[in-house]
């Protein structure tokens, strides 16, 4: 597919990573150049959402020594483990891995005009 800022915008959604308000691309975890190449490598926006998810597996997975609960004072705080969410981001990728499939319709059969003269 070809890139395109609404193609991005739309991959960005699907990827629950949208640019906060007044905020760039470096708020997220992927830049207008790592979505143009996922967009360019995919045939449909479903397939580009997929891969999208499967690479926030492997930045979750990175992720997996980091703190998961502290408490300050009355505070505490709980954060999601980093399996869990790799977890679901593979779930994801499963999800709109195959929205991508139904998408692209049957291509069991194929018909070429005949060349008339």
């Amino acid at each position: 597919m070809t890139s395109t800022e609404e193609l991005r915008n739309e991959l960005r959604a699907l990827l629950d990573e949208v640019i906060p308000a007044g905020g760039t691309e470096s708020d997220t975890r992927f830049s207008d150049a790592q979505l143009n190449v996922i967009l360019e490598r995919s045939r449909n926006i479903y397939a580009a959402a997929s891969e999208g998810w499967m690479r926030k597996a492997a930045m979750f997975q990175k992720e997996a020594g980091e703190i998961q609960s502290y408490s300050v004072g009355q505070e505490s705080y709980t954060f999601a483990k980093a399996t869990e969410m790799m977890e679901y981001a593979l779930k994801m990728a499963d999800v709109y891995g195959k929205m991508a499939a139904k998408s692209m319709g049957s291509t069991i059969l194929r018909f070429e005009p005949p060349e008339v003269l």
